[in-house]
């Protein structure tokens, strides 16, 4: 039987999101392939986590060209990007977290490049007089990041309603990023 890679890396994602400590075993079940046909195409864990960290990006950077933030109103942007990272927040939810990935002094050059586009949204919020200005634009998007994890990890556990996702991280996190007019 033919292995598809991706379908195999969902299926990990999806394993590893529940639980980070999943064994490469639990992964071939869930995969619904032998460990062996795994180790073949993932050496070990290091490799199947670089895998998954690849197609986090890829997937990420393709949910920031659909929302297409660097366009029109900067609260709208944001919302449309919390739409569009919901299908892959479980992914996120792994990989925000996964600390093998963050040892050391190199960052993949893909985080970096999302996180300088995700940024450049909430500074141009910010000079638009939309989002705060005593929040630095970096933190807004570490914030971000750490909502879509959450509620995805708490949709994935039933404590929140798997339908209200982009409601919930939109409201926190606009709720706590708007600049309020003062009076």
């Amino acid at each position: 039987m033919a292995m598809d890679r991706e379908q195999v890396l969902r299926a990990a994602a999806t394993v590893l999101a529940r639980k980070s400590t999943a064994t490469m075993d639990e992964v071939a079940r869930a995969a619904g392939i032998g460990r062996a046909t795994l180790h073949r195409h993932f050496a070990g864990r290091a490799a199947l986590v670089k895998a998954l960290e690849a197609l986090g990006i890829q997937e990420f950077e393709a949910a920031v060209d659909r929302a297409g933030i660097d366009r029109g109103d900067t609260v709208d942007g944001l919302r449309r990007l919390i739409a569009e990272m919901e299908p892959v927040a479980e992914l996120l939810a792994f990989l925000v977290t996964e600390n093998e990935l963050f040892e050391g002094n190199e960052i993949d050059e893909g985080w970096a490049r999302l996180d300088a586009r995700v940024s450049a949204l909430f500074r141009r919020g910010q000079e638009e007089g939309a989002f705060r200005i005593d929040l630095p634009a970096a933190w807004l998007t570490e914030a971000l990041y750490g909502l879509i994890g959450s509620c995805a990890w708490a949709a994935m556990d039933g404590r929140v309603a798997k339908n209200d996702f982009q409601f919930m991280i939109a409201e926190l996190l606009l709720g706590g990023a708007r600049r309020s007019v003062q009076k």
